[in-house]
């Protein structure tokens, strides 16, 4: 079986959820017998090494089945790549590698109308789509958050869409979601990691039956070796810092904490992209961040350790107790939660989406209402203090899915699929 996988930017240029995934799972797909996988990555300005003069799709690293998409002047509204050749480029590359089975974890950088032209192309092809966020419903960066007062919007319709995006007419979201669910209906089957999404693409009027439910793996740390440290009250955030990961919550939280005469705990920020982040929320960070760094040793609560690879992951969780999601958006399965619950430290997350699915409140970490920094306050504080809940939580937690379970459940979609007609060609 050939299996192409489709994904926005490789995780050695760009870290992020989703190119992870997609990248756990070529690797998995690759170590099985019987299966040649093929990765496409797309690559654009912030990569500037990986363009070649004249190239549209190249070879990544000297890699056989690794290559990049090279992308730029995208439309991140319509979901469009306006460039001609590199769609010609991308319907020869399908036809090259002759995919069974080609699997869409992202369309942005590519473009929505790419389902279709992988259709046109490949008839006989199965193509599966795994929805990372709501980007064909959401015109705003596919989070399904107000832009207006920051609250969750759990639908979309045109009045609404225009609040968000006032430059953009009423008329013209009408158009766009029409555009977004003719090219859908390339798809043979959809897939998301958490099983609430189901019902906000069914509400928007995609059709139920053509979901399965895959929980994201990865490559899990090795366990962390575990000391009898009490009190318990060192906490830990590992992301992006950009809006939507919360990271402006967490660091009120923080203040609030001292403000009320609270000091007795330490927090450890791990994350990149700041660069991705709004003008606004860079510059709270950097302002926090300085002011943390000019105080006295001793008054220091704050560290900031930058980026870090997976190799480092263990050893980051080992230094923490807990580690905050203090995600604002409908954070869809966050590998967060899975990474830290390999290194065996709860978790204490936002009330809404994935995280909400996944982490049972009480047992296996806490949850706190989505956005609202003096409940996270409160929520550390009891963390850092409350006798035993630490120990109780740890022991409650079980292994999360790793890669091979998710391939297995995917190589079990692909083949049922692949046993049934073909989709029609528009």
């Amino acid at each position: 079986m050939k299996v192409l996988i489709i994904a926005m930017y490789h995780p050695e240029l760009v870290r992020g959820g989703s190119q992870q995934v997609a990248y756990e799972l070529f690797q998995a797909l690759r170590a099985t017998p019987g299966i040649a996988p093929t990765l496409l990555c797309s690559a654009d300005h912030n990569s500037p090494a990986m363009f070649k003069s004249g190239a549209r799709i190249t070879g990544f690293d000297g890699r056989p089945d690794e290559f990049l998409f090279l992308s730029h002047d995208y439309d991140y509204v319509w979901q469009k790549l306006p460039l001609p050749l590199q769609a010609e480029a991308f319907v020869d590359f399908l036809r090259r590698i002759q995919p069974d089975v080609v699997h869409f974890h992202h369309f942005m950088t590519y473009g929505i109308d790419y389902l279709s032209l992988a259709r046109s192309a490949l008839p006989a092809a199965k193509i599966v789509f795994t929805a990372h966020e709501f980007l064909t419903i959401c015109a705003l960066d596919g989070h399904m958050v107000r832009k207006t007062d920051g609250a969750l919007c759990g639908k979309a319709s045109q009045v609404r869409c225009h609040q968000c995006l006032p430059q953009r007419s009423p008329e013209e979201f009408f158009l766009r979601e029409h555009w977004m669910k003719a090219h859908l209906a390339a798809v043979d089957l959809f897939t998301v990691p958490s099983r609430f999404m189901i019902q906000i693409f069914a509400d928007w009027g995609l059709e139920a039956a053509k979901f399965r439910h895959v929980p994201n793996g990865l490559e899990l740390p090795a366990p962390v070796r575990e000391t009898a440290a009490t009190p318990r009250n060192r906490f830990g955030f590992f992301g992006q810092l950009i809006d939507s990961k919360g990271i402006n919550v967490l660091l009120e939280a923080v203040t609030i904490l001292r403000a009320e005469g609270f000091s007795d705990f330490s927090l450890e920020i791990n994350g990149e992209n700041m660069h991705f982040a709004s003008p606004q929320r860079r510059q709270e960070m950097e302002a926090f961040f300085a002011k943390e760094a000019a105080k006295p040793l001793e008054a220091q609560r704050v560290r900031f350790n930058g980026g870090y690879h997976h190799s480092q992951l263990a050893a980051r969780m080992a230094r923490v107790d807990w580690v905050v999601v203090p995600s604002t958006w409908w954070e869809i399965f966050c590998l967060v939660i899975s990474e830290a619950w390999a290194c065996g430290r709860p978790v204490i997350a936002s009330n809404k989406g994935g995280p909400a699915e996944r982490v049972a409140d009480g047992e296996t970490g806490l949850l706190f209402e989505l956005g609202d920094a003096r409940a996270l306050a409160e929520t550390m504080r009891r963390a850092a203090t409350e006798p035993k809940l630490w120990d109780k939580m740890h022991r409650a937690i079980t292994p999360p899915p790793g890669r091979t379970e998710m391939a297995a459940q995917y190589l079990d979609l692909y083949t049922n699929l692949l046993a049934q007609p073909a989709l029609a060609a528009e």
